[in-house]
């Protein structure tokens, strides 16, 4: 347990966090939303600083990060809770669960210091460690002093994540956080609301201060039939990539299988035919760099030269080649392609 950052004394021994969008005010004894932030005689208290509950060694490729170090391994880390209540999470249980009692403990190690993450890392041959699985905003603090320890031990910093961040919490990351994959769900504010228990806003605004900050972006929207996926809903949610992100910004397109509260009577699998239908409305739109997700061998798992068309990353699943690029440009004819490739 650490006392926490980005909170304010209120009245009446309550405090509000600030840490996330949801800017909870929470009275003494409870909890914010993300289960993980406790208010105590008027102190609030993160519950899972140096408690994860997950790491393990990652290709970058699973992120999905893909015009970010390719072929590079990401030491990944994660503590319980999440400021989302998505019904169909795919780590639903460790993302829904509290800061209580074993879980809270994370693995047979228990606490996990910075230096020992960065150690670990640096063991496995990583090139970064990645905050992820859960979200990485809930235990802020502690990923921060990771991210700290990282960068003076030479590695990079990634999140994945809903984005959910307050502006203070960007701010915070500056200088730390190199890359980061954003879940944008939808382009729908009822879907967050009602299926997330959060709002589109906050999220669209986090990406825009993170391009601003210089952290490279990426973005995946879980395809969910019948939810997401309006062909015109598509095409706005690139549209606002191409204006307000760029049209070098990666958008992943991922299927979707039912888990969690969907995993009885929710919508059916992701169809190969939604995911292309969906790539082929992010290329209309302008994007230059659109994936598939979730279906190895696809061609839609490939980068292509946007002057040339040549295929300058070969990839199966997370398997990679990438011949085709020499020194972040085109092997065939020298045009530059956007990413973080050395």
């Amino acid at each position: 347990m650490r006392r926490a950052e980005f909170w304010d004394a209120l009245a009446d021994g309550k405090v509000r966090c600030r840490l996330c969008a949801h800017g909870c005010t929470i009275a003494p004894g409870k909890r914010g939303i993300c289960q993980v932030r406790e208010n105590q005689d008027g102190v609030l208290w993160s519950l899972v600083w140096g408690r994860p509950i997950a790491a393990n060694v990652d290709p970058i490729e699973k992120k999905p990060l893909y015009h970010f170090l390719p072929g590079s391994r990401s030491f990944s880390i994660a503590t319980v809770g999440c400021n989302f209540a998505c019904a169909f999470c795919q780590n639903w249980r460790i993302s829904q669960a509290s800061g209580d009692g074993e879980v809270a403990g994370g693995g047979p190690g228990g606490l996990i210091e910075p230096a020992a993450i960065v150690a670990q890392a640096k063991a496995a041959a990583c090139a970064s460690i990645s905050y992820t699985y859960t979200e990485p905003t809930i235990y802020f603090e502690y990923a921060r002093d990771c991210m700290a320890l990282a960068v003076e031990a030479g590695l990079k910093n990634v999140f994945v994540t809903n984005g959910y961040q307050s502006a203070d919490c960007v701010e915070a990351c500056q200088g730390l956080l190199h890359a980061a994959n954003v879940d944008l769900k939808a382009f729908n504010d009822e879907f967050y609301r009602h299926e997330c228990k959060a709002r589109l806003q906050p999220v669209l605004d986090t990406l825009t201060r993170l391009r601003r900050a210089g952290v490279w972006l990426e973005l995946t929207t879980l395809l969910i039939p019948g939810k997401n996926d309006d062909p015109d809903e598509l095409a706005r949610l690139c549209g606002f990539i191409v204006e307000k992100l760029s049209v070098d910004t990666p958008w992943h397109v991922s299927a979707y299988q039912p888990r969690y509260k969907y995993a009885e009577h929710g919508p059916a699998a992701t169809s190969l035919a939604s995911l292309e239908r969906a790539l082929a409305i992010g290329r209309q739109a302008g994007l230059r760099h659109v994936y598939i997700g979730n279906v190895a061998g696809h061609d839609g798992e490939n980068t292509y030269c946007p002057a040339c068309g040549a295929k300058v990353v070969a990839r199966h699943g997370y398997g990679v080649d990438v011949g085709g690029l020499v020194d972040g440009a085109c092997a065939r004819c020298g045009a530059a392609v956007a990413g973080v490739w050395g």
